[in-house]
């Protein structure tokens, strides 16, 4: 048999071994108070590496077919673009001022970031990494643009408003608000894109959205100061942090009513799903933590330290 070369063997060695990285599951969450990301084994549920970033991450997502991870970061104004691989950031995109959430298309070729003090959204293409358009928007301080599954609107909550707004993806404006109540906060759809379910603070309640008819069509209370809010993915429940509570709310989506709330940790804000949806991430801020919901039990199993005021996280 022949010898291979040796550049080829340590380039086949390490294209097996990011393969065998990027296979294993893995979730990520932001520490907007200690500048890193912290990246967990979802088998193991334990902190595997820190990715050292500086400033202050805050909104993060991961996109179809990339082996990036997308994180805002506040400070300077910008989206990273992380080699998951390297632990490295590896691109720099400037944005409006004072980004947060950041989510991804459904075809993974759009990054949509809001941008709380130039209250618009700011549309980065994935494969070029550069900022392409931008949408104002009506409501103050925007936190979260979340696109629908069918990939035609995008609902925008804003901090400083009683209102979410409606983004026509493909005339690209705003073409509509629909009042839901002070300080809106988190934004979820279901996977058929036809209710949509809003976290609004001040009145620590969830509120339900018929898209088509863009009108609320249910209201529920579940916890003090609402924040995050999450659809499983069968479409069948939705969860809510409540961060007054120290816990998160389960709801049925189809007819709204409140299942139970699940003690967790202090401060509780963004969530995300494990890979197989076993498993609910949350990020507990004044804990430090990653608060860890075994959905079979409908009960927290485990706390994960991380680093200072998680933000939020995500899975692959």
């Amino acid at each position: 048999m022949k010898k291979l070369h040796f550049s080829i063997v340590v380039s086949l060695l390490f294209s097996a071994s990011v393969s065998t990285t990027w296979a294993q599951s893995r979730a990520y969450a932001t520490n907007e108070g200690s500048g890193s990301v912290s990246v967990i084994d979802t088998a193991t549920d334990t902190v595997v590496s820190t990715i050292d970033t500086g400033g202050k991450p805050r909104g993060l997502t991961l996109c179809k077919g990339s082996q990036k991870l997308f994180v805002t970061e506040q400070n300077s104004a910008q989206l990273w673009s992380i080699d998951l691989a390297k632990g490295d950031i590896e691109q720099r995109v400037q944005l409006g001022e004072s980004p947060e959430a950041v989510y991804c298309s459904p075809d993974g070729k759009w990054l949509g970031v809001a941008n709380e003090g130039s209250n618009s959204i700011s549309f980065i293409e994935v494969k070029s990494m550069k900022l392409k358009f931008s949408i104002p928007v009506s409501g103050k301080n925007p936190e979260h643009g979340v696109f629908s599954p069918d990939g035609k609107y995008m609902l925008v909550s804003a901090e400083e408003a009683d209102q979410v707004d409606l983004i026509d993806i493909r005339k690209r404006r705003q073409i509509g608000s629909i009042k839901v109540g002070e300080r809106p906060r988190g934004i979820a759809f279901t996977p058929d894109s036809k209710r949509a379910f809003v976290a609004v603070e001040s009145g620590s309640m969830l509120v339900a959205i018929d898209v088509a008819k863009r009108e609320v069509v249910g209201k529920q209370a579940v916890g003090k100061r609402t924040a995050g809010v999450i659809v499983s993915p069968d479409g069948a429940y939705v969860f809510a942090s409540n961060g007054g509570d120290a816990n998160v709310s389960m709801v049925d989506a189809k007819s709204f009513e409140l299942i139970q709330n699940i003690p967790i940790g202090q401060r509780p804000w963004n969530m995300g799903f494990s890979q197989d949806g076993s498993k609910l991430y949350v990020a507990s801020g004044r804990s430090g933590s990653i608060s860890v919901i075994d959905l079979a039990t409908r009960k927290m199993v485990l706390e994960i330290p991380v680093g200072k005021l998680p933000w939020g996280v995500v899975a692959h």
